[in-house]
């Protein structure tokens, strides 16, 4: 890929108390979807924090569309270029879906009034919730509210998009919805998706980032993360002891992950089993994704 990244991030570090929330943390992104994967606590909030410029790292620098947090000015840059969707929006329960986008227009610095209200029915339509838009937060679903969420993070037609865990909680019916604004949301713009949904990544994303205990374990396509896994995979009658990981499926049979013996019955590897030996002391691999 010949373009300049969307972001560039270098031996980003941050501690919180004596954990290392992220160690050395060094990626590229470019335009597509890349999903941020691991386990509660690996560091994945926390980066996204970081690049949202919410907090700033102790050590380690980066820039978002070539611009630096900084100064002032760099910071304030990066700010309008960039659409952030944490984990709790933190939603004033009297606003309509309307008032709450304008507000977040409004802190954008969409400060002319006709335009900017065109913009918020534009990103609320985006998301499919023109028809509510007059309605109270309070009285919309939990899936409605992440579409909220989700339309204020892409006021102003960011560049960058920062979503932190955007499927959780959701219903399979509403989860698939997500899925379908998150692919469409990455068309035109870079998305980083923080999930610890190997399904998610596996449907949505072009690259995938896994990291544990706040540094990056892997860095690459999701077949390439799966190809980790490549003859590591087999099925057996019973648990095999020497099994890093393995579970009875549903036909009864159990799947076994990690080294198998001689003359086990291969079984093709799916990307959960690649992120799984990858959490599992994998060598740790650092790549421009």
């Amino acid at each position: 890929m010949t373009s300049a990244p969307t972001v560039s991030a270098a031996g980003l570090t941050l501690r919180c108390g004596r954990t290392a929330a992220l160690d050395d943390v060094t990626f590229r992104l470019h335009e597509g979807v890349t999903g941020l994967l691991g386990p509660n606590g690996a560091g994945k909030t926390s980066l996204l924090r970081v690049l949202a410029t919410a907090v700033p790292a102790d050590r380690g620098a980066f820039t978002v569309l070539g611009h630096e947090p900084g100064t002032a000015a760099g910071r304030r840059e990066m700010r309008r270029r960039l659409g952030y969707l944490p984990q709790n929006p933190g939603f004033h329960p009297e606003f309509t879906a309307f008032a709450f986008v304008d507000y977040v227009a409004i802190l954008k610095e969409l400060t002319d009034r006709g335009a900017r209200h065109r913009e918020v029915r534009r990103v609320l339509e985006a998301v499919d919730l023109s028809d509510v838009r007059g309605k109270r937060i309070k009285r919309l679903s939990g899936g409605m509210r992440q579409r909220v969420a989700l339309a204020a993070a892409l006021v102003g037609d960011p560049g960058l998009l920062l979503l932190d865990e955007p499927t959780v909680g959701l219903d399979p019916e509403q989860r698939m919805r997500f899925r379908e604004l998150i692919a469409d949301a990455g068309e035109s713009r870079t998305v980083l998706l923080s999930t610890h949904q190997t399904e998610d990544v596996a449907m949505l994303c072009h690259r995938v980032i896994v990291m544990a205990r706040g540094r990056v374990r892997f860095a690459g396509t999701p077949a390439e993360l799966t190809a980790k896994a490549e003859g590591r995979v087999w099925t057996s009658t019973e648990r095999d002891p020497g099994a890093r990981a393995g579970w009875r499926t549903g036909l009864g049979t159990f799947r076994n992950v990690g080294d198998p013996p001689k003359g086990a019955d291969l079984l093709e590897p799916t990307l959960e089993d690649g992120y799984l030996l990858v959490l599992d002391g994998e060598p740790a691999e650092v790549a421009s994704v």
